[in-house]
């Protein structure tokens, strides 16, 4: 038997799974928590709740992460220089040093100025012992990268130290874009390595012995070495991992996948197989990239979702994620009888009655934490409590507990009633302590003046209600709108009478999705055929819904694809634009004919390092000619060539 190892590291959980290369079915699959101090932990932990495996059947190992966009938002990673040629950037960066020096191409790819050598050994010289990494972006590379490789050779010959180049990880206009995501890619280039070390680690100690992939923001399969050189490419890549696990597990080609995890809902739509591609760049932290992933929409609203009261008694639910009451008593029994204590009435400022934390991580050192939060940390390190306990263990007010570097350091962590409680209290999802799930919510309903059946009611109908504005949200996004259901009043008005919110006010709503809904991750089942009957369209719940995103890192491509564009000059003959150079000749065809040989080697040769031996082959090509032209045939503008090799990897047994 021959298996794929598909692991996602989630924000809550770390899923694994194993499947059958041959049938295709997924003989293993378990859960563990997500360790975010120490990701391999949770690989670690995921890969014994399989149980017992023979590692000689492990041909493959792919991991989808949130390492790097975590990292990304987070502000994470090492030391930038960056050496900026013939430009200055327009708008902040993430670097730490910036050196601008002369030179830098025009759109035909002719230089506008001779790159200052000098200039770029002074900037190194500047920057040595100040950076750990360096990016170099230099003005139109896409069309000449002569200037970024010459640059990179004088560093290499000075100093020992990882280089980025923009044009290796782009071909598409936009220095400024480029340039952060150059400047990103550097920044987590220790990151990405000590994930890859810690994993394999892991699948040492398992002996597993089979070659590890990562899943790219596209969805498709990255080698280990690649993701060294680009851990850039891994943004979204378990929102990506989602989608192709959607398309594995019910063969559909068309539809509206809808990943409800711990921290968020991810909503994609499925055309032909594949979802939109996001050309112009995906959005991280705030930094927009020029990294090509899936068009995917990202809403504030999962299992894990913090859901409050505010002071004029309304429930909020969102964006912030904090453990569940019944996650966290599953471990830590103790918070039951602690939470069916609290008096509901408590006089809280910025905190919530249902409120508990817990350690995480106990620092090795006292010494940056003053003496109340180091005996939050000790009251901590034998169990978790409920704030009211903990205060009265301090014999402080709960209110002046200095809880919030220790929460934002991840020392401790925060858990309260969340849309995975609803369910335990509701008795629709059981694997957890239904017991602290309904003191919660006993807690909560009270605040609202409400009696428990009431209250599950009344949060089932709001978490139903947006989740089915994140489904109609999408579709705005999709059209590129940049307009808010939840803040358009006359929007607002129809979708409360569609969604049964208030009642009818003489008129019938109705809406009708062209798309079935594929339901993914634990929290699916609870909540998502009710919006299928509001929306009117079919919720597909596949089996392994709930490890959806490990099986689309099994399940995955390697995917490479070479983006080629020629263009005339004005001495007469055509210049070939690839990732790799600028080349000139003197007839169309000719020109044409030897891009595309170039790009088809290029292509299966990435194809093949990704572990591909025989991978399809398909090319693009287009055209451009003026439509306003004088002339007969118009005027011949550009030709835009596309080659694509892909394939699943495949490996020999070792």
């Amino acid at each position: 038997m021959s298996l794929i190892l598909g692991i996602d590291t989630g924000g809550t959980f770390t899923d694994g799974v194993l499947i059958d290369l041959d049938t295709k079915e997924v003989r293993k699959k378990a859960k563990a928590f997500t360790t975010r101090e120490d990701l391999s932990i949770g690989i670690r932990n995921c890969i014994e709740n399989m149980g017992e495996l023979d590692p000689h059947q492990v041909r493959l190992a792919a991991l989808s992460t949130t390492l790097a966009t975590n990292a990304i938002v987070e502000g994470r990673g090492c030391r930038v220089g960056l050496i900026l040629i013939g430009h200055e950037a327009s708008g902040e960066l993430p670097a730490q040093q910036v050196a601008v020096v002369s030179g830098g191409h025009d759109i035909t790819g002719m230089p506008v100025s001779d790159l200052d050598l000098e200039a770029v050994r002074r900037a190194v010289k500047d920057m040595h012992g100040r950076v750990d990494t360096i990016a170099i972006s230099s003005y139109l590379s896409i069309r000449n990268p002569e200037h970024e490789q010459a640059a990179q050779q004088i560093i290499q010959e000075l100093w020992d130290v990882p280089i980025v180049c923009a044009h290796q990880l782009t071909t598409v206009l936009g220095y400024y874009e480029r340039t952060v995501t150059a400047c990103l890619n550097a920044r987590l280039l220790p990151v990405i390595a000590g994930l890859l070390a810690a994993v394999k680690e892991v699948l040492k100690e398992k002996r597993i012995s089979a070659p590890l992939m990562i899943v790219k923001g596209d969805g498709s399969l990255m080698s280990e070495t690649l993701t060294r050189e680009k851990p850039i490419e891994t943004i979204l890549s378990g929102p990506a991992a989602s989608i192709v696990g959607a398309v594995f597990l019910t063969g559909r080609d068309s539809a509206l996948a809808l990943d409800m995890g711990g921290t968020t809902t991810d909503i994609a739509i499925l055309e032909k197989g594949r979802p939109r591609m996001n050309r112009e760049g995906a959005t991280v932290g705030g930094w927009k990239t020029r990294v090509e992933a899936a068009e995917i929409s990202t809403f504030g609203l999962g299992g894990d979702s913090y859901i409050q009261v505010s002071k004029d008694r309304k429930p909020l639910i969102g964006p912030r994620r904090v453990w569940p009451l019944s996650v966290t008593a599953d471990k830590y029994a103790n918070l039951i009888e602690e939470l069916q204590k609290v008096h509901y009435d408590a006089q809280l400022m910025e905190l919530q009655p249902a409120d508990c934390f817990m350690l995480l991580k106990k620092p090795d050192s006292q010494e940056q934490w003053n003496e109340t939060e180091w005996s939050i940390i000790l009251a901590l390190e034998e169990s978790a409590h409920n704030i009211f306990t903990l205060a009265d263990i301090l014999r402080r007010d709960p209110n002046l507990l200095p809880l919030k570097g220790l929460e934002q350091a991840e020392v401790i962590g925060r858990s309260s009633f969340t849309p995975t409680d609803v369910l335990h209290a509701a008795n629709k999802f059981t694997s957890y302590s239904v017991e602290a799930a309904r003191a919660g919510a006993k807690i909560l309903a009270r605040q609202l003046r409400l009696g428990q059946a009431e209250f599950s009611e009344k949060i089932l109908n709001e978490i139903h209600a947006g989740l089915c504005m994140t489904v109609l949200q999408s579709f705005v996004y999709r059209k590129g709108l940049n307009l808010d259901l939840n803040t358009e009043k006359g929007v607002n008005f129809l979708l409360d009478y569609l969604l049964h919110r208030n009642p009818s006010p003489g008129f019938t709503t109705n809406i009708t999705l062209d798309y079935p809904i594929i339901a993914l991750g634990a929290p699916a089942t609870g909540y998502l055929p009710a919006v299928g009957d509001s929306l009117n369209t079919p919720v597909l719940i596949p089996p392994h819904a709930e490890v959806a995103n490990a099986i689309g890192a099994a399940a995955g491509q390697v995917v490479e694809v070479i983006h080629i564009l020629i263009k005339p000059v004005e001495d007469g003959g055509f210049a070939v634009h690839t990732p790799w150079s600028r080349e000139l000749y003197k007839d169309l065809e000719e020109a044409e004919k030897i891009a595309a040989k170039m790009g088809e080697g290029t292509a299966l040769e990435r194809a093949r390092r990704g572990g591909v031996p025989n991978p399809e082959l398909i090319v693009e090509k287009e055209r451009v000619i003026s439509q306003a032209a004088v002339g007969k045939n118009g005027v011949f503008l550009e030709t835009r060539i596309e080659i694509t090799a892909i394939g699943h990897p495949t490996w020999e047994s070792r």
